[in-house]
């Protein structure tokens, strides 16, 4: 893979019956490093940069700038984080119940599926989808 990627990062949380899905798309930076896929991109507003180290086991997002984070999506495990804004922190709680891995020359494809609990209270059933392609070989379709 390239080091220019464009990213496609959908989510979808279910909650009491709704559900609701974002889906972003944006250019980053790829490496591989010690095994690993890493992946930097900055937020839509430009000032919340986000680097992510992925294997087929785990998924770890570090968030940087006026939101902060490091979130961590392991395989049947329960990991915390403090989850910093500009209007408080929240203790918010991943237990991951699926991983996806798909790895191809210039393509990554990473699902998660997950319980999200905010201090200490379930509040939805989520899933993350990042789909990775270099920049020269992306379609937009």
């Amino acid at each position: 893979m390239t080091r220019d990627v464009l990213i496609r990062l959908s989510g979808l949380q279910a909650m009491e019956g709704d559900e609701g899905t974002v889906e972003v798309i944006t250019s980053g930076d790829y490496f591989w490093k010690n095994n690993k896929h890493y992946l930097i991109y900055e937020g839509t507003d430009g000032t919340i940069r986000n680097t992510m180290k992925l294997t087929p086991e785990k998924l770890e997002i570090k968030k940087s700038g006026p939101v902060s984070a490091n979130m961590v999506f392991e395989l049947d495990k329960k990991t915390q984080t403090h989850y910093v804004t500009p209007m408080g922190e929240l203790l918010v709680e991943m237990t991951t119940s699926r991983i996806g891995f798909e790895e191809e020359n210039d393509h990554l494809k990473v699902e998660v599926e997950y319980a999200l609990d905010i201090n200490y209270d379930h509040v939805s059933d989520c899933r993350i989808v990042l789909d990775i392609t270099s920049k020269d070989c992306a379609k937009l379709d």
